[in-house]
Protein backbone atom coordinates (compact mmCIF):
# COMPACT_ATOMS: atom_id res chain seq x y z
CA UNK A 1 0.00 0.00 0.00
CA UNK A 2 1.00 3.53 -0.16
CA UNK A 3 1.02 4.22 -4.00
CA UNK A 4 -2.38 5.41 -3.86
CA UNK A 5 -4.24 8.09 -1.50
CA UNK A 6 -8.14 7.35 -1.53
CA UNK A 7 -10.51 9.75 -0.08
CA UNK A 8 -14.19 8.77 0.24
CA UNK A 9 -17.10 10.83 0.80
CA UNK A 10 -20.70 11.07 2.43
CA UNK A 11 -22.10 9.12 -0.94
CA UNK A 12 -21.12 5.57 -0.38
CA UNK A 13 -18.77 3.49 -3.43
CA UNK A 14 -17.37 7.22 -4.70
CA UNK A 15 -13.73 7.44 -4.33
CA UNK A 16 -11.17 9.95 -5.03
CA UNK A 17 -7.75 8.25 -5.86
CA UNK A 18 -4.41 10.65 -5.77
CA UNK A 19 -1.63 8.43 -7.23
CA UNK A 20 1.93 8.37 -5.77
CA UNK A 21 4.02 11.13 -8.15
CA UNK A 22 7.73 10.50 -8.75
CA UNK A 23 9.17 14.28 -9.80
CA UNK A 24 12.48 15.36 -10.81
CA UNK A 25 14.15 18.03 -12.58
CA UNK A 26 12.77 16.17 -15.90
CA UNK A 27 9.54 15.91 -15.21
CA UNK A 28 7.54 13.08 -13.39
CA UNK A 29 6.29 9.73 -13.55
CA UNK A 30 3.45 7.98 -11.96
CA UNK A 31 1.06 5.15 -12.40
CA UNK A 32 -2.52 5.89 -13.20
CA UNK A 33 -3.54 1.84 -12.92
CA UNK A 34 -1.75 -0.84 -11.63
CA UNK A 35 -4.71 -4.08 -10.94
CA UNK A 36 -3.31 -4.93 -7.64
CA UNK A 37 -3.10 -1.62 -6.01
CA UNK A 38 -6.47 -0.60 -7.43
CA UNK A 39 -7.73 -4.35 -5.87
CA UNK A 40 -5.75 -3.22 -2.15
CA UNK A 41 -8.27 0.48 -2.25
CA UNK A 42 -11.45 -2.51 -2.96
CA UNK A 43 -11.60 -1.60 -6.95
CA UNK A 44 -11.27 -4.98 -8.28
CA UNK A 45 -13.44 -4.58 -11.68
CA UNK A 46 -12.62 -5.60 -15.06
CA UNK A 47 -12.00 -2.26 -17.50
CA UNK A 48 -12.76 -2.97 -20.83
CA UNK A 49 -12.95 0.55 -22.84
CA UNK A 50 -10.85 3.55 -22.50
CA UNK A 51 -12.10 6.85 -23.58
CA UNK A 52 -11.29 10.57 -24.14
CA UNK A 53 -12.17 13.59 -24.92
CA UNK A 54 -11.17 17.40 -25.14
CA UNK A 55 -13.21 20.30 -24.71
CA UNK A 56 -13.08 23.66 -24.39
CA UNK A 57 -14.17 26.28 -21.32
CA UNK A 58 -17.47 26.31 -20.99
CA UNK A 59 -18.66 22.86 -22.36
CA UNK A 60 -20.79 20.92 -19.45
CA UNK A 61 -21.03 16.85 -20.71
CA UNK A 62 -23.70 15.15 -18.84
CA UNK A 63 -25.05 14.32 -16.51
CA UNK A 64 -25.14 10.55 -18.83
CA UNK A 65 -25.24 6.92 -17.00
CA UNK A 66 -26.10 3.71 -19.34
CA UNK A 67 -29.68 2.28 -18.33
CA UNK A 68 -29.34 -2.06 -19.09
CA UNK A 69 -25.67 -1.95 -19.28
CA UNK A 70 -24.24 0.20 -16.66
CA UNK A 71 -20.71 1.02 -15.94
CA UNK A 72 -18.17 1.90 -13.34
CA UNK A 73 -16.21 4.97 -14.31
CA UNK A 74 -12.70 5.46 -13.40
CA UNK A 75 -12.10 9.12 -14.75
CA UNK A 76 -9.04 11.65 -14.55
CA UNK A 77 -7.96 14.85 -16.59
CA UNK A 78 -4.75 14.70 -18.28
CA UNK A 79 -4.71 18.16 -19.48
CA UNK A 80 -7.00 21.46 -17.83
CA UNK A 81 -9.13 21.10 -14.97
CA UNK A 82 -12.50 20.58 -14.43
CA UNK A 83 -15.67 20.27 -12.05
CA UNK A 84 -16.38 16.14 -11.69
CA UNK A 85 -20.13 15.45 -10.56
CA UNK A 86 -21.50 11.94 -9.87
CA UNK A 87 -25.18 11.59 -8.97
CA UNK A 88 -26.56 8.45 -7.27
CA UNK A 89 -29.25 6.52 -9.28
CA UNK A 90 -28.92 3.13 -7.06
CA UNK A 91 -32.56 2.24 -6.22
CA UNK A 92 -32.88 1.44 -2.52
CA UNK A 93 -29.95 3.60 -1.55
CA UNK A 94 -29.67 6.49 0.90
CA UNK A 95 -28.29 8.72 -0.67
CA UNK A 96 -30.07 8.54 -3.95
CA UNK A 97 -30.56 11.59 -5.74
CA UNK A 98 -27.58 13.14 -4.15
CA UNK A 99 -24.81 14.27 -5.81
CA UNK A 100 -20.77 15.17 -5.03
CA UNK A 101 -18.27 17.29 -6.90
CA UNK A 102 -14.54 17.36 -7.03
CA UNK A 103 -12.20 19.22 -9.24
CA UNK A 104 -9.83 17.06 -11.01
CA UNK A 105 -6.93 19.13 -12.92
CA UNK A 106 -3.69 18.65 -14.50
CA UNK A 107 -1.57 19.36 -11.49
CA UNK A 108 -3.52 17.67 -9.02
CA UNK A 109 -3.60 14.42 -10.69
CA UNK A 110 -6.83 13.32 -9.13
CA UNK A 111 -8.62 9.88 -10.34
CA UNK A 112 -12.60 9.79 -9.67
CA UNK A 113 -13.87 6.59 -9.29
CA UNK A 114 -17.87 6.58 -10.17
CA UNK A 115 -19.36 2.43 -9.35
CA UNK A 116 -22.26 1.65 -11.79
CA UNK A 117 -25.88 3.45 -11.43
CA UNK A 118 -24.52 6.93 -11.07
CA UNK A 119 -25.36 9.45 -13.40
CA UNK A 120 -21.77 11.48 -14.24
CA UNK A 121 -21.11 14.76 -16.01
CA UNK A 122 -18.76 17.20 -15.97
CA UNK A 123 -17.50 21.14 -16.70
CA UNK A 124 -14.42 22.59 -17.82
CA UNK A 125 -13.09 25.44 -16.32
CA UNK A 126 -9.95 26.02 -17.96
CA UNK A 127 -9.68 27.31 -21.57
CA UNK A 128 -9.05 23.85 -22.98
CA UNK A 129 -8.82 20.19 -21.06
CA UNK A 130 -8.73 16.63 -21.62
CA UNK A 131 -10.50 14.02 -19.68
CA UNK A 132 -10.10 10.23 -19.85
CA UNK A 133 -11.70 7.76 -17.89
CA UNK A 134 -11.73 3.58 -18.24
CA UNK A 135 -15.29 1.62 -17.73
CA UNK A 136 -16.34 -1.70 -17.03
CA UNK A 137 -18.69 -2.26 -19.92
CA UNK A 138 -18.39 -1.17 -23.34
CA UNK A 139 -20.60 2.27 -24.76
CA UNK A 140 -24.03 1.04 -26.06
CA UNK A 141 -25.68 3.81 -27.82
CA UNK A 142 -28.73 2.92 -27.60
CA UNK A 143 -28.71 2.73 -23.95
CA UNK A 144 -28.21 6.03 -23.35
CA UNK A 145 -29.60 7.79 -20.40
CA UNK A 146 -29.55 11.48 -18.66
CA UNK A 147 -30.67 13.77 -16.28
CA UNK A 148 -30.70 17.38 -16.86
CA UNK A 149 -27.44 19.09 -15.41
CA UNK A 150 -29.53 21.98 -13.37
CA UNK A 151 -31.90 19.97 -12.31
CA UNK A 152 -33.75 22.09 -8.82
CA UNK A 153 -34.36 18.70 -7.23
CA UNK A 154 -30.62 17.32 -7.25
CA UNK A 155 -29.11 20.98 -7.12
CA UNK A 156 -25.87 20.84 -8.15
CA UNK A 157 -23.94 23.56 -7.19
CA UNK A 158 -21.46 23.82 -10.22
CA UNK A 159 -18.98 25.99 -10.17
CA UNK A 160 -19.82 28.35 -13.26
CA UNK A 161 -18.18 31.73 -13.03
CA UNK A 162 -19.94 34.64 -13.57
CA UNK A 163 -20.09 35.81 -17.29
CA UNK A 164 -19.40 32.09 -18.45
CA UNK A 165 -21.40 30.69 -20.95
CA UNK A 166 -22.52 26.97 -21.12
CA UNK A 167 -21.63 25.02 -24.10
CA UNK A 168 -24.32 21.42 -24.51
CA UNK A 169 -24.76 19.14 -27.00
CA UNK A 170 -28.39 19.12 -27.97
CA UNK A 171 -29.18 15.99 -26.23
CA UNK A 172 -27.43 16.99 -22.63
CA UNK A 173 -30.53 20.42 -22.98
CA UNK A 174 -33.42 18.08 -23.41
CA UNK A 175 -32.82 15.38 -20.34
CA UNK A 176 -36.13 15.59 -17.93
CA UNK A 177 -35.37 15.18 -14.04
CA UNK A 178 -34.96 13.14 -11.47
CA UNK A 179 -38.27 12.54 -10.63
CA UNK A 180 -39.15 11.98 -14.25
CA UNK A 181 -36.46 9.27 -14.16
CA UNK A 182 -37.51 7.88 -10.45
CA UNK A 183 -41.33 7.51 -12.24
CA UNK A 184 -39.42 5.54 -15.36
CA UNK A 185 -37.73 3.09 -13.04
CA UNK A 186 -41.12 1.96 -10.72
Amino acid sequence: MGKLTVETCEIEGLKIITPQVFGDKRGYFMETYQLNDFKEIGIDLPFVQDNQSASKKGVLRGLHFQINYPQDKLVRVIRGEVFDVAVDLREGSATYGKWFGVLLTEENKKQFFIPKNFAHGFLVLSDYAEFCYKCTDFYHPNDEGGIAYNDPAIGIEWPIPEGMELILSEKDTKWGSITELKKEQK
